[in-house]
């Protein structure tokens, strides 16, 4: 009996102590892409929760409707031109700081695309008072192309340094702006220092932005490929490929609102770009076309601002240059030229800033 229960009890030790049999590899795979797949489907149904709306799917307007409760465009655009006026030494200093890194670095316009911009100014205010006017309107467009195709020509560094200059213009005046609406009183030396933390995740955003861009590269590219063959000259090719280049450039505006959004979104501590991308998604669905506008009304009012500084600059540079021909050759226009875009950056970046203050500010559910 003792030796049977001894033998028993040995037995049952060596099938405790006994190894499990391994797993197959292909079952290990197998459960790798079953927890794969689950965690898609669970994104999607958390998305299609936080996103009522389906594509080619008519939604009732009860469904949709979202508040967005702001002053009208004029209004916003004075109020965000009078807090830029209350800091005015601060912005204006730091607008003076990234125009003179611009200039120091290289990635300005050369003089002799102000020269062509000159003599096409001078052509149209030969008679101001007569036909003048709209000829000084037709140059001023003119001069505008001009100066936006002369810009792609800059060389490869000057393109690079001037993209990271404008990015950290964007993170200063988010973080001043942040510090000021939060009843601080921020130095300029304290914005320059601190704000260049979310830089990596911004340039992630600004490589989506990029990428989003690119239908209107290729429409681009297709203009020019047509027009050399002379296919867009006039008639209905013309008309036709008009019409496919508004739809796709108003698709694309759609598209990149929430990415503009996210550009001060990604600015907040601990944010990483693919979720504030997420965040300003929910932000603007029921309301982008909205937000869509008033961005590009933002982004409207710093061009004409920019473009009629940069003509008058040009105008006062010829007529002092024929009153003092010592300083014929001095570049003064490529340098106010640094000013105006680095002036109009910071302008819209507090446009963006304040007005997506007032869309969060706004606790309306995701319509």
């Amino acid at each position: 009996m003792v030796a049977k229960a001894t033998k028993s009890r040995g037995s049952s030790t060596k099938k405790a102590t006994s190894k499990p049999a391994p797993r197959v590899w292909y079952r290990r795979v197998g459960g790798w892409f079953v927890h794969i797949w689950m965690r898609i489907v669970e994104r999607n149904r958390r998305f299609l929760a936080r996103r009522p709306h389906r594509s080619f799917r008519l939604t009732r307007r009860r469904d949709y409707v979202r508040s967005l409760k702001i002053e009208g465009y004029i209004a916003f655009t004075l109020y965000v031109n009078r807090l830029f006026r209350q800091h005015w030494k601060m912005f204006g200093l730091m607008v003076l700081i990234y125009a003179f890194i611009m200039g120091l670095l290289g990635a300005i316009t050369s003089q002799d695309t102000y020269s062509s911009i000159d003599s096409l100014l001078q052509d149209s205010t030969k008679d101001l008072f007569g036909k003048g006017i709209g000829q000084l309107g037709q140059a001023g467009l003119i001069a505008l192309s001009a100066f936006a195709s002369a810009s792609g020509n800059l060389q490869p560094a000057q393109s690079v340094y001037m993209v990271i200059t404008l990015i950290f213009a964007w993170l200063a005046t988010v973080w001043l702006l942040r510090e000021i609406l939060l009843g601080r009183k921020p130095k300029l030396r304290d914005g320059l220092y601190n704000s260049g933390a979310p830089v990596l995740s911004l340039m992630c955003v600004v490589v989506v932005l990029v990428v989003q861009l690119i239908p209107i590269g290729l429409i681009v590219l297709v203009y020019a490929a047509l027009s050399s063959i002379g296919l867009v000259s006039g008639g209905f090719g013309s008309m036709l490929f008009w019409l496919i280049a508004i739809v796709i450039a108003t698709m694309v505006l759609y598209w990149i609102t929430s990415t503009i959004i996210a550009l001060v979104v990604v600015t907040l501590p601990g944010v990483y770009p693919f979720h504030a991308l997420k965040l300003s998604g929910d932000l603007v669905v029921g309301r982008r076309l909205r937000i869509m506008l008033r961005l590009l009304w933002g982004l409207l009012i710093a061009v004409l601002t920019w473009a009629v500084v940069l003509i008058v600059a040009i105008l006062l540079d010829n007529w002092v240059k024929l009153l003092l021909p010592a300083i014929k050759d001095l570049p003064f226009v490529p340098y106010i030229g640094a000013l105006t875009v680095a002036f109009a950056v910071v302008w819209y970046a507090s446009y963006v800033y304040l007005f997506y203050r007032r869309v969060v500010d706004d606790h309306a559910k995701p319509a």
